[in-house]
């Protein structure tokens, strides 16, 4: 997990992790409250509250919108940030090594097939490692939490721990100071000797987890260092250090406040209508089960019994007077009528939020699957903040992590730091991309409009750059797809060369049988 240090020097490291965990655990409280109440409304057995355990039962809402968007809302996060198929990330080449390769265009050709190939190396990594699962679970805690850490072990797959487990310091700029993570583990799974240790103090409770804390703060610029420690026992094989641009912890937020340790969340934001939609389902699911009670009313002294009435079934023949007896009504209709309108605002509103798509389709019978794209898209596009974010916290690190780990074992080249950088491809990127595809588009249909009134218009478009700025607004590696100028020079004068060659052998056989009779008749004479 980390490199080795000094072990005797790191275990005078004071104050304990459990020591800074509790310090730093009065400045959480006001985000795990309002996560709490945030998972309440929405999926609650995602961040449960204080004092849950497995036995305990989890509150039901009484509407189902708040999860459906939120399962919606981190499903298409995950589309986007993380596409099945198709890597989000492109390995470009910068500073005085690109100026030197653009004057050098057979070595930039072979530079941008080897990069090719490390870009589908670490993708086909991701696809290995099954990260769509856990990035999908931290998502959801984003949504609703605006907080969650997530930590990529060089075995197995990434681990996702909501904000009711861990603490974090960030600088003014929110970069990453300290971070303690608190969990419950078996004493079994500690080392020997640490083990040992455990058993042999005097709070030990047998059969029982013991608490393991992970210390991880920053030396420099360049280091941080990393500990986990149980019951005040530092563990000496986890005693190390990490280099920041490997870092495999990232305490990753929705939505950035300046000067907050946490982010906030986008449930957080729709809050107030969550509140009144739950209020009011709540209302109508009792109102409507208690108008649905039949209840009976006899009047006293009166000639019909109850307990014939009780016991009476159907077709049977009692003694009593039609008078006596009465239904209690609850006669709420109207006002059940009232409660159903405004849920059914609170749901459309909501829905536009998570981008559902009952929120963006016409009421009407029959909505064109372009309109739904395009409405779509819309909504997409107004996320941008939120993948602005994601990709500096979430998808840049995980490449930088996968890259530095992969060329230590050799399954990638080593890549220089300064010349060849990772870029994201995806969220705001893939937007841009998108939309100058669409003004393309536009362009060359108002070309080939103009072309009807004087085709000489058409001349003047370079096909070659044409094609290339579509492949790249598409996302579509252009390398062995589109002819270089070299390539159809060369194959225009190899046209010209068998035309030259084809002509010289029509005028061989038309002139062939002209030379044949002349010395024929030359013989003759």
């Amino acid at each position: 997990m980390a490199t080795k240090k000094s072990n005797e020097t790191m275990l005078q490291v004071n104050p304990t992790a459990k020591e800074r965990y509790l310090k730093l655990k009065d400045k959480r409280e006001m985000f795990v409250d309002r996560a709490q109440e945030c998972s309440e409304l929405t999926i609650s057995s995602l961040i449960p509250t204080d004092g849950h355990n497995h036995s305990a039962k989890i509150y039901n809402p009484f509407q189902s919108v708040g999860a459906r968007g939120v399962n919606n809302l981190a499903s298409k996060l995950l589309l986007l940030l993380l596409p099945p198929n198709s890597p989000f990330f492109r390995l470009s080449v910068s500073g005085r090594t690109k100026e030197e390769l653009d004057q050098n265009k057979e070595m930039k050709s072979e530079i941008e097939k080897s990069l090719a190939n490390i870009e589908r190396e670490v993708s086909k990594k991701i696809e290995e490692l099954a990260l769509r699962v856990s990035v999908f679970e931290a998502l959801k805690h984003l949504i609703v939490s605006g907080n969650v850490l997530t930590y990529l072990p060089k075995k197995g797959t990434m681990r996702v721990f909501p904000i009711t487990h861990y603490v974090c310091n960030r600088d003014a700029s929110g970069n990453i100071l300290e971070i303690v993570i608190k969990e419950s583990v078996s004493p079994l799974s500690l080392d020997s000797d640490v083990r040992n240790l455990v058993i042999q103090d005097a709070d030990y409770k047998k059969d029982e987890d013991v608490e393991l804390y992970t210390h991880i703060y920053k030396l420099d610029n360049k280091k941080f260092y990393v500990c986990q420690e149980v019951m005040g026992i530092k563990i000496p094989s986890t005693i190390g250090t990490i280099m920041a641009d490997a870092m495999p912890y990232q305490a990753l937020r929705m939505v950035r406040i300046d000067n907050e340790n946490y982010g906030r969340s986008f449930v957080e934001e729709f809050l107030g209508d969550l509140k009144s939609l739950e209020g009011l389902s709540q209302s109508l699911v009792e109102s409507a089960a208690a108008s649905s009670k039949v209840v009976f009313m006899v009047k006293p002294n009166a000639v019909t019994r109850k307990r014939d009435l009780a016991q009476t079934r159907n077709g049977d023949i009692i003694t009593g007077s039609e008078g006596d007896v009465a239904v209690l009504q609850a006669n709420k209709q109207y006002d059940l009528q009232v409660v159903e309108r405004s849920i059914q605002k609170l749901e459309e509103r909501m829905s536009y939020a998570f981008l559902l798509h009952t929120a963006i389709q016409r009421d009407a019978e029959r909505v064109t699957a372009q309109e739904i794209r395009y409405m779509a898209e819309q909504l997409e596009t107004s996320m941008g903040g939120v993948y602005s974010l994601l990709s500096q916290e979430l998808q840049l690190p995980l490449v930088r992590v996968l890259m530095k780990r992969m060329s230590q074992t050799k399954e990638i080249p080593t890549l220089p730091k300064d010349s060849i950088k990772p870029t994201i491809i995806t969220g705001i990127e893939a937007l841009g991309r998108g939309n100058d595809l669409q003004k393309l588009r536009e362009f060359v249909a108002e070309i080939g409009q103009l072309a009807q009134i004087n085709p000489q218009v058409v001349q003047a478009l370079n096909p070659n750059d044409l094609i290339t700025r579509i492949a790249t607004g598409l996302g579509i590696d252009t390398e062995g797809l589109i002819k270089t100028p070299e390539q159809l020079q060369a194959e225009q004068e190899q046209v010209m060369e068998q035309q030259q060659m084809q002509q010289a052998m029509d005028t061989a056989q038309q002139v062939a049988p002209q030379v044949v009779n002349n010395m024929t008749k030359e013989m003759g004479n």
